[in-house]
């Protein structure tokens, strides 16, 4: 089994910046990939950026230049620095693993005021 547990939401005016960490721990032998999502209630969710065991970053158009995606492998962390903030990227925001399956954080709330 793996745990993932959040930290780093809040409440945040528009042009900041947040720092979101997702601790891993458990079973993680062979982690494909790892990533964050957001999703907004009554949308479907998003995905927002993704880091391969390899290394090769992908991000959503929407975060492009704003978001940088990281990981701590000493310390089984991934980050989320998300940078120049917008109100539309109000959400909940989930990490994820994949290994054998994807497993998920429990999710943490960014609220970016205007």
């Amino acid at each position: 089994q793996v745990q993932l547990v959040e930290s780093g939401g809040g409440l945040v005016q528009s042009g900041g910046s947040l720092r979101l960490s997702c601790a891993a721990s458990g079973s993680l032998f062979s982690i494909y990939a790892m990533g964050w999502y957001r999703q907004v209630p009554g949308q479907q969710r998003e995905l927002v950026a993704v880091i391969t065991i390899g290394g090769t970053t992908n991000y959503a158009d929407s975060v492009k230049g704003r978001f940088t995606i990281s990981r701590d492998n000493a310390q089984n962390t991934m980050y989320l620095q998300m940078n120049s903030l917008k109100p539309e990227d109000t959400a909940v925001y989930y990490c994820y693993y994949n290994i054998d399956r994807n497993y998920w954080g429990q999710g943490t709330q960014v609220t970016v005021s205007s």
